[in-house]
C-alpha cells in the first residue's frame, strides 16, 4: 500500500503564508466596508491605507490608539470577528515556530543524549512479526527493553516498539542518518528482519560500511541471496521458509520432534541451547565426560566435531561448545 508522501516544510510554510494574508485580506475587506465606524484622531478621515494600518495593528495587539472604533456595532465586529482571527493567527505563528524550530532543537537534543546513552546495544531493523519475536527473544536473554533500539518505516511499528519500552525510530534503514541516530557505531549486534532482501542487503551494507565489527545477522527470504547477504557483511543468514519446511518435514512423522526443537530455541522452553567457550577445566575431557549438559557439538577452527567423534571429540583449549542446559 502507498500512502501520501508527507508535505515538505517549505510547502507548510507557503500555505501558512497563504492562509494568513488571507486572514488579513477579510479582515481588511470587512473594515473597509465598516469604515464609517473608525475615527483616526490624526486627521479625522479613514483611508485605505489606514484600514490596512488599523487591520495590521489590531490583530497584531500592537494598538497606539490612534484610529479607535467607536460605532456599538463596529465594536461588536472587532470583539467577534477580529479577535477570533487574531488569535487563530497567532496559533499559526506559535505553531509554526514550534514544528520548524524549535520541535527540531528539542529533537536533535534528545537524538544527542541517546547516542551518548547507547552502548553494546542491539538494532533491530524490520519490527514486523520476525522483529517483535527476536526483539522479545532478546530481552528474555538478558538485553534491557531500552538497549534495543527499532528502525522501520511504518509509524505503526514505531509506535508499538516505543508502547513496548524499546527505543523506536522511524526512518529508511538504508540510510546512514538513521543508522547514526541509531547509535550503529556502538552497537554490539544488528538484526535486519526486513521481508525483502533487496532492501535488506542495501541496509547490510550500509550497515557493515559504518561498523566493520559489528555483528550483523539478517533474514534471506530467497536461497540465491544467500551469498549475496553474506558478500554484503551479513555475520549470520536465517531463512524462515527454509526452517520452518525443515519443522513442517519433521513434523509428518513425529509427534514431539518439532516441540523439542522450539523447546529448544526459545527462551521460556524446559531446556536451552548454549553456545560457550570450554572452561579451562574443562580441557582435556571427552565431551560425554563434561557435567554441565549434553555436550552435543564442538567447533574447532570453525569445523563442527560430533559428540560421537572418539578420536576428536576430547575439548581443547578454545573449542567451542553447543551444550542442551535444563532452564533455569
Amino acid at each position: 500500500m502507498y500512502v501520501k508522501a508527507p508535505v515538505s516544510h517549505e510547502r507548510t510554510l507557503v500555505n501558512r503564508l497563504l492562509m494568513i494574508l488571507f486572514l488579513f485580506a477579510t479582515v481588511i475587506t470587512v473594515l473597509w466596508f465598516d469604515r464609517a465606524g473608525l475615527v483616526d484622531h490624526y486627521d479625522g478621515h479613514v483611508s485605505f491605507a489606514d484600514v490596512v494600518y488599523f487591520a495590521m495593528i489590531t490583530v497584531t495587539t500592537v494598538g497606539y490608539g490612534d484610529i479607535v472604533p467607536i460605532e456599538p456595532h463596529t465594536r461588536v465586529i472587532d470583539a467577534l470577528f477580529i479577535t477570533p482571527v487574531r488569535i487563530f493567527i497567532w496559533f499559526i505563528f506559535l505553531g509554526t515556530a514550534y514544528q520548524l524550530v524549535i520541535q527540531k532543537v528539542v529533537e536533535d537534543f534528545r537524538m544527542a543524549q541517546l547516542r551518548d546513552r547507547l552502548r553494546d546495544h542491539v538494532i533491530i531493523i524490520g519490527f514486523g512479526e520476525t522483529g517483535r519475536v527476536a526483539a522479545r527473544e532478546v530481552v528474555s536473554k538478558g538485553t534491557r527493553p531500552e538497549d534495543i533500539v527499532v528502525i522501520d518505516i511504518s509509524d505503526s511499528c514505531v509506535h508499538d516498539a516505543a508502547n513496548l519500552g524499546y527505543v523506536g525510530l522511524h526512518g529508511d534503514p538504508t540510510r546512514e542518518s538513521i543508522l547514526i541516530d541509531a547509535g550503529i557505531k556502538n552497537a554490539r549486534a544488528v538484526l535486519v528482519c526486513i521481508g525483502r532482501d533487496d532492501t535488506s542487503v542495501l541496509s547490510v551494507l550500509t550497515v557493515r560500511n559504518l561498523n566493520a565489527r559489528v555483528r550483523i545477522v539478517a533474514i534471506v527470504m530467497e536461497d540465491e541471496n544467500v551469498k549475496l547477504m553474506r558478500s554484503a557483511g551479513a555475520n549470520v543468514t536465517v531463512m524462515p521458509s527454509q526452517a520452518g519446511g525443515y519443522l513442517l518435514a519433521e513434523a509428518v512423522g513425529n509427534d514431539y520432534l518439532t516441540d523439542y526443537v522450539l523447546d529448544l530455541l526459545t527462551s521460556d522452553g524446559r531446556v536451552a541451547l548454549v553456545e560457550r567457550v570450554a572452561k579451562p577445566e574443562e580441557v582435556g575431557k571427552s565431551m560425554r565426560a563434561l557435567d554441565c549438559g549434553l555436550v552435543v557439538r564442538l567447533y574447532r577452527g570453525g569445523e563442527p566435531v560430533g559428540f560421537w567423534e572418539a578420536d576428536r571429540n576430547i575439548i581443547e583449549r578454545d573449542d567451542l561448545l553447543l551444550i542442551i542446559e535444563p532452564s533455569v
